[in-house]
């Protein structure tokens, strides 16, 4: 099954700059849910063929906190920063991701989490960065429970790219993100089951899985009235 996904409560996503982050403030806080480490919580992400896979997981093995940040930046079209993941890496080898990863001991807290990461893969200098709050937390069908931290982010910025852990990075317009047209159902096969997932295909990008799960949230919560 590969097309665009119908449902009834779809509308385009006609929201401004302004309007998305008064909106993404109004919504969105840093309360961090207990999900993200109590192992007896199983995260869900709304997606239903992911949340099967994540039962499945679940009974397997621990599900690892992570942070990932959505960073919009606040072009007079905004857009958000995505990074193609390096071919060599064991995890989600060359996958298209938020900057983001696993939480460190070290860290404050997910958002500190979330911002370290986009310094280390791309260079994001933090005091470009205002972050906004956090969004739902998503399971994933490999083992992780990840909360992303919504963030405006400044144009200017410049970024110096690690290699070891990201190939490029490249910058997506939220319109096309946040319009429920693009929004498709892809289907592939999973220990024997078919399983279904959200797909973005962007221009020579394809952005699938959790990467488009989460976007599909962002825009259910902050486009959706």
């Amino acid at each position: 099954m590969n097309g665009p996904m119908l449902k009834t409560d779809a509308a385009p996503a006609e929201i401004g700059s302004s309007e998305f982050f008064a909106r993404a403030r109004a919504r969105l806080n840093f309360d961090v849910p207990n999900g993200l480490t109590d192992a007896s919580m199983v995260p869900l992400s709304g997606d239903a063929g992911n949340d099967r896979m994540l039962q499945i997981i679940a009974a397997e093995q621990p599900i690892r906190p992570a942070a990932v940040l959505i960073a919009v930046v606040e072009h007079e079209q905004p857009t958000i920063l995505l990074t193609q993941r390096a071919t060599h890496l064991r995890d989600h080898a060359g996958q298209v991701s938020f900057p983001g990863g696993k939480i460190d001991a070290t860290d404050a807290s997910p958002l500190d989490a979330a911002l370290r990461e986009a310094e280390e893969e791309v260079g994001l200098d933090r005091s470009f960065v205002e972050p906004i709050g956090y969004l739902d937390l998503y399971g994933t069908a490999f083992g992780f429970r990840i909360l992303p931290t919504v963030a405006r982010v400044k144009p200017g910025f410049q970024l110096k790219i690690n290699e070891n852990e990201v190939e490029s990075a490249f910058e997506v317009p939220l319109a096309f993100l946040m319009d429920p047209v693009n929004h498709q159902i892809h289907s592939k096969e999973f220990r024997g089951m078919e399983r279904s997932y959200y797909a973005m295909p962007f221009a020579e990008r394809y952005i699938w899985g959790a990467t488009a799960g989460i976007l599909r949230v962002l825009y259910e919560r902050i486009c959706l009235k």
